[in-house]
């Protein structure tokens, strides 16, 4: 038990989430079942529903390394593997844009230093956004970030409460429904400005997505080939 601040109200004392797990690219294939997880605890009498940021970006780091295993299978059909690299790049892509629209402005506020931590991780989804459109170094880099953002929860979960996280996991979720679905390296990183572009650049890339059949999320490749990914 340590004491941390609620934003916005004086300190209090609370239980730190658990660490984040790394990125762990665990070459399991994709027709495995994911694991089951027990379902999130009810909220108290005021307190916000959903899951915490840490838990809901952990989860998303597991299914993005689970991709790239999926991605790195041998002999794997030349459809496929694009339809794969598609699903990859379009999950990617919403999550990294949710956390630069939600996460990065939270660390700012909040974490000792987030000003330097925020600007850090905003050049390097640059960079990352740069290499899931090319291929290049694609594992790696998401390996890295997966690293970053839960040095970055840890250090978030030192000074906000439970609530706020669950809040900013809320926010992050949604914001990953409206968000673009392939990488434009160049469009606004830093909020408020993403948090009007990015739905309008999403907007367009789900119309192409429509128009060309171009799968976006994992299940929609389940249903196409009729077997899991996970």
């Amino acid at each position: 038990m340590v004491k941390r601040r609620v934003l916005g109200k004086g300190p209090q004392t609370t239980r730190i989430p658990d660490r984040t797990d790394g990125f762990r690219a665990r070459r399991t294939g994709y027709h495995r079942r994911r694991d089951l997880r027990p379902p999130a605890p009810a909220p108290g009498p005021g307190s916000p529903a959903g899951r915490a940021a840490g838990d809901l970006l952990a989860d998303e780091h597991r299914q993005l390394a689970a991709l790239c295993a999926a991605l790195a299978e041998p002999g794997l059909p030349p459809r496929r593997r694009r339809d794969l690299a598609d699903v990859l790049t379009a999950t990617a892509t919403r999550h990294l844009c949710a956390e630069a629209q939600y996460l990065y402005p939270a660390v700012r506020s909040t974490v000792p230093g987030g000003d330097a931590l925020a600007d850090r991780e905003i050049a390097a989804t640059r960079d990352l956004l740069a290499a899931l459109r090319d291929g290049r170094e694609r594992e790696r880099r998401l390996r890295r970030h997966a690293y970053a953002t839960a040095d970055l929860l840890d250090r978030l979960a030192g000074v906000a409460s439970t609530e706020d996280l669950v809040r900013l996991g809320n926010r992050i979720e949604t914001a990953e429904e409206a968000a673009p679905t392939r990488p434009h390296p160049g469009a606004p990183a830093r909020a408020p400005l993403n948090k009007l572009t990015d739905p309008a650049i999403g907007l367009v890339d789900r119309l192409r997505d429509a128009v060309t059949g171009r799968p976006t999320r994992p299940e929609l490749l389940s249903r196409r080939y009729e077997t899991r990914l996970f």
